[in-house]
């Protein structure tokens, strides 16, 4: 699988690093147990399309949010991830 980073251009799978899914969203501070046990171990296993974090490490050490399929490893888009360098706004 190759994965073409928006900063440095198309790269070998070896050179990032798989975070996991990108959906499930963080709790607020002071919730539930519940809520932070299902946010933390709760996870799909999606056969399919899927929006995904990965690091790259081996470049230009973005956060990457990559949109692929987990049956074929086609990759249909990368960005770089809410709150990474490249989209936080200058004060």
């Amino acid at each position: 699988m190759r994965i073409v980073c928006p900063f440095c251009g198309e790269r070998e799978l070896g050179e990032f690093t798989y975070l996991g899914d990108a959906k499930p969203v963080r709790p607020v501070a002071g919730a539930s147990e519940d809520k932070v046990f299902d946010y933390v171990y709760l996870r799909d296993n999606v056969a399919g399309e899927t929006s995904e974090y990965w690091y790259h490490g081996g470049g230009c050490r973005a956060w990457l949010e990559v949109t692929r399929n987990t049956l074929t490893h086609e990759v249909y888009s990368v960005e770089s991830a809410p709150g990474a360098g490249a989209r936080q706004v200058a004060k």
